[in-house]
């Protein structure tokens, strides 16, 4: 007995020493990896959205001097046709690229080494006043006369969340606005609980309550096996069958739409949300259901008045860390 003591208390240390260690060591680790995603996520900040190593250029006379993102990626999409619909003249928008530039003039009219190109895009912008032009940095900067370039504003972090279209890989002018990345995911999301919770609550709520042993045997590690499936073999799942489901019920063009991601959401949460309640629901005190049972209650008014009410509050135990939050706690008494 006093070796083992003695050894217990040397190797107790030790080994409380290698937990503390191991933790701390993860809990740093972790701390760099959000620091360098952190880091790589805002370099594109104070960035200018225009692809590396163009400008854009507009004609010397034109009251135009900048334009947001949006407004560029509508000129080139073909959206927006005259300049007074970005404050200019009321004269049509011509897009002006190199491709343009060979296809108007001979091939070899810019020379061998593109010398002369910056005097035939003079040329070609003081003939169009109202050209737009689209052309690598080095052509433009100090070697045309009758352009300005355009200012485009950088990305500040208000229009990277508050603008209204993601299209990073647009030309000429990225659009970086996440906004529909947010409101599609809380979409998403909300969907998928609002058809994954009743289901869920429902199968735990047979499983608990009502179904044979046999049958509960038999479902219970099917339920626990399906939650242990990799999402991308759900996303494969939703891709052949749900998406051609909803696009053939619908009507749809396409169905990669929100329903079809808050279908393959819900089904991914199903086995877990029917595993965690069933489990709590299997925790309910049985002498509460025999005394429900002995006071007349019918085995559903049993489920209604004493199962589901001790779940939610099993639930609401569990959230006690944030009862005293002015928002959450009316939630909480609602419950």
């Amino acid at each position: 007995m006093t070796g083992n003591t003695k050894l217990r208390k040397f190797t107790e240390p030790v080994f409380e020493s290698l937990v503390r260690i191991s933790g701390y060591s993860s809990a740093f680790i972790i701390i760099l990896i959000v620091i360098f995603l952190f880091k790589e996520g805002v370099a594109f900040l104070n960035m200018s959205p225009v692809e590396e190593g163009f400008t854009l250029v507009v004609h010397q006379d034109n009251p135009v001097h900048s334009l947001t993102s949006a407004e560029v990626k509508n000129i080139f999409d073909g959206k927006q046709t005259r300049w007074n619909q970005v404050g200019g003249k009321d004269e049509p928008i011509h897009l002006l690229t190199l491709d343009e530039m060979a296809d108007a003039y001979p091939a070899d009219a810019f020379g061998s080494r593109m010398e002369y190109l910056p005097a035939y895009i003079d040329l070609y912008m003081d003939s169009i006043p109202g050209s737009i032009g689209y052309f690598p940095s080095s052509i433009i900067v100090d070697k045309t006369i009758k352009t300005n370039i355009l200012r485009i504003p950088d990305i500040t972090l208000d229009a990277f969340i508050l603008d209204e279209e993601w299209f990073p890989t647009a030309v000429p002018v990225a659009q970086m606005g996440i906004m529909p990345l947010l409101l599609g995911t809380l979409l998403v999301a909300f969907s998928a609980i609002l058809i994954s919770l009743p289901l869920g609550l429902a199968a735990a709520i047979y499983l608990a309550e009502i179904a044979d042993e046999r049958i509960r045997k038999f479902l219970k590690p099917v339920i626990e096996l399906l939650a242990g499936i990799p999402s991308v073999v759900y996303g494969f799942f939703g891709l052949v069958v749900i998406v051609p489901f909803v696009q053939t019920t619908f009507g749809l063009p396409v169905g990669e739409t929100a329903l079809a991601g808050s279908l393959v959401l819900a089904i991914m949460a199903l086995p877990t949300i029917i595993t965690v309640s069933e489990d709590a629901l299997r925790t309910t005190p049985r002498v509460m259901k025999e005394a429900s049972l002995a006071l007349g209650a019918s085995k559903w008014q049993t489920i209604r008045k004493v199962v589901i009410p001790m779940l939610l509050q099993e639930l609401q135990l569990q959230r006690s860390w944030v009862s005293d939050v002015p928002l959450v706690k009316p939630w909480l008494h609602s419950w």
